[in-house]
């Protein structure tokens, strides 16, 4: 079965040649990644707007096209839990497109800057597609399976590594994804809250806090709102190491 174009969802040529360099579209033939992209809603948020929250029952898969994205899970007692932080190209909300009883979402995905942009595909649309270019379905599995093990270094970290530890591999990784060279070392627009930022981390504000103070402290950081300056990455590597 051939995916056909519907005449209302016309493709922006440029949104759509940066979408086929994701991992979900990389390794496929540009003709056949087209029969999908043309299939593809677009929506903007602002800063705080809600993409799909938990709970929800819809089967779409989300592609961010620009911003970031932060997934959080609420308690029964309204406490919030930051669960990761999504970039440009990266798939959202995907468990439950391929979970075969049909859950709810288990995350609320919430843009973190104004100008963020996702597009969407529908799960019957995506597996007709699946279906007639099988080849998607290996990359797909190798996306999950990186969620999967970055997952389980996580709870592996809450269980053996401190605060210390777990907030300078947290460091390390923003870095890695958001940073970019300045004359003073490495800097990092995290844009998050000194909550969030405690969250992501897997401790309390107090404790985070007092570890960030430390590492400045040392020299190997500077705090500057919510962004921070990392002078000695090396410093930082060995102390999530022990």
């Amino acid at each position: 079965m051939r995916v056909t174009a519907k005449p209302n969802a016309i493709p922006d040529e440029d949104e759509d040649n940066e979408l086929l360099h994701t991992a979900l579209f990389k390794q496929v033939p540009a003709e056949q990644s087209r029969e999908l992209l043309s299939h593809l809603r677009r929506r903007s948020c602002r800063r705080g707007g809600v993409i799909f929250r938990e709970g929800d029952k819809d089967h779409r898969m989300y592609l961010l096209e620009t911003g970031r994205v932060k997934l959080i899970r609420q308690s029964s007692d309204n406490r919030v839990q930051l669960l990761s932080i999504h970039a440009r190209g990266e798939v959202l909300g995907e468990i439950p497109v391929f979970d075969p009883s049909g859950g709810p979402r288990t995350a609320t995905a919430v843009a973190m800057s104004n100008g963020t942009r996702v597009a969407w595909l529908e799960h019957d649309v995506l597996f007709r597609w699946i279906n007639e270019h099988p080849r998607v379905a290996v990359d797909m599995l190798q996306v999950l399976a990186n969620r999967l093990r970055a997952n389980n270094e996580r709870i592996s970290d809450l269980v053996f590594m401190d605060v210390p530890g777990r907030l300078a591999k947290t460091l390390i990784n923003l870095g890695a994804r958001f940073g970019r060279p300045v004359e003073a070392g490495l800097l990092v627009p995290h844009d998050l809250t000194q909550e969030e930022m405690a969250q992501l981390v897997g401790s309390s504000r107090e404790t985070v806090n007092k570890a960030l103070m430390d590492f400045a402290n040392r020299g190997w950081i500077a705090r500057e709102g919510r962004s921070i300056i990392i002078y000695q990455p090396g410093m930082l590597i060995r102390r999530a190491r022990r």
